[in-house]
């Protein structure tokens, strides 16, 4: 029909969207990416930190291992729904070996197409409409999108600095604990670069068996820990099990993230309903990239420890770049991220687009993650330590910490 036609019926034809459709939460980084290439657009440098994709190309033995294996007829025809097993074998040796987990890797691993998919698919599982998940806040905002999904309700669980960015369960209500069936958690923690102690899942354990609530554990950040410390894996508490599973992807550890490979870890009934989801909806991934993914796994980790010294040296740049500038904030723990608070007088966005305006640099406003996010803002490692520290310097040619 050309763009002239008059439609075929006179009446009005509306398409009319499912409620839940309204009920996702915006998408806030969409904007900031819009701010950013309006500057590229305009022709300005901008040093763009505002957001969470690798910068650095997938390791070239993982990449000969996905190009050797798309030539393998197996691969062409449909892989097994849940996985092929040598995949779910690699994860179980891989946690094993860097964190001492015992798993089963037909029963106790489910392979997902990237580590979001499955966190938006468990609201889905789990949750009832009107049922109740415990979300960290701030917090990386497609957990709130698998609760819309689910027609579920959200209560939030404050991050605060003086408990070193934790959630204090015992701050959480009465009525709360009752109703609440879920309740995710994330370190190393995007946006704030915390890391927890294996104490906190010990309590975490405790206390989701006490009140009946799954536990979620986002673990994507779990290879990137500094200072000679390994992040420690929520599977590693006695009995985590029993209450929850842990969520892994390849994306940050092998800089993986376009492939899309991540795994559902722990509880052996969630992971079957997690593989029972899937079978409706996808048929597995392509056995050309979970042969790559398993290479990844099993080879020599000497590509993982070479990115995070490469993630702690930009740190230690970036930083020793802020402190020049008088900007005081704690160095991260890990993942690739730094939370900084904003001077006074600033709201995170007010101070965000500042220093698009003025520095050309891109940060994230904390407000983009939760109510407390407010007066921070969230800075990726993921350009060279050059370019970080010339965004420091940028930064500091406003003397806004004077």
């Amino acid at each position: 029909m050309k763009s002239t036609d008059k439609p075929l019926y006179q009446s009005a034809f509306h398409i009319k969207p499912a409620e839940v459709m309204n009920q996702l939460p915006t998408q806030f980084f969409a904007t900031l990416v819009q701010k950013v290439n309006r500057e590229i657009n305009a022709g300005h440098d901008v040093i763009n930190l505002g957001q969470g994709n690798p910068d650095t190309p997938t390791p070239g033995h993982i990449v000969k291992a996905v190009q050797e294996a798309a030539a393998n007829p197996l691969y062409h025809k449909y892989s097994p729904f849940t996985g092929f097993s040598f995949l779910k074998e690699a994860i179980a040796k891989r946690y094993l070996e860097d964190y001492g987990v015992e798993l089963d890797p037909e029963t106790e691993v489910a392979v997902l197409f990237g580590g979001k998919t499955g966190l938006v698919q468990l609201p889905q599982i789990l949750l009832n409409p009107g049922d109740l998940c415990l979300v960290p806040d701030p917090g990386y905002p497609d957990y709130w999108s698998g609760v819309a999904l689910a027609k579920a309700q959200m209560s939030f669980m404050p991050l605060l600095k003086d408990n070193a960015f934790l959630p204090d369960f015992g701050s959480i209500s009465e009525a709360d604990r009752q109703r609440a069936k879920l309740m995710f958690l994330n370190y190393p923690n995007n946006p704030t670069s915390a890391t927890a102690p294996l104490s906190f899942y010990e309590d975490t354990v405790k206390f989701a068996a006490e009140n009946g609530i799954v536990v979620a554990s986002d673990f994507a950040y779990g290879a990137i820990g500094f200072d000679g410390q390994r992040p420690v894996s929520f599977l590693q508490a006695p009995h985590a099990k029993e209450v929850g599973v842990e969520f892994y992807t390849l994306s940050k550890t092998y800089n993986m993230a376009g492939w899309r490979v991540g795994f559902a870890l722990g509880n052996r009934e969630i992971i079957s309903m997690i593989n029972l989801l899937q079978d409706h909806i996808y048929v597995s991934l392509f056995g050309g990239i979970q042969a790559a993914a398993a290479e990844a796994l099993t080879a020599s980790q000497a590509c993982v420890n070479e990115l995070v010294k490469r993630y702690e040296s930009r740190r230690n740049a970036f930083f020793t770049g802020l402190a020049d500038i008088g900007w005081q904030a704690e160095k991260p723990g890990g993942s690739f991220f730094s939370w900084l608070p904003v001077p006074k007088g600033y709201t995170s966005t007010s101070f965000a687009d500042l220093l698009l305006q003025k520095a050309k640099v891109a940060v994230a406003p904390g407000i983009g993650f939760g109510e407390h996010g407010e007066g921070y803002v969230r800075v990726g490692l993921l350009t060279s330590e050059e370019r970080l520290q010339e965004a420091a310097r940028r930064i500091g040619e406003l003397k806004l910490f004077e």
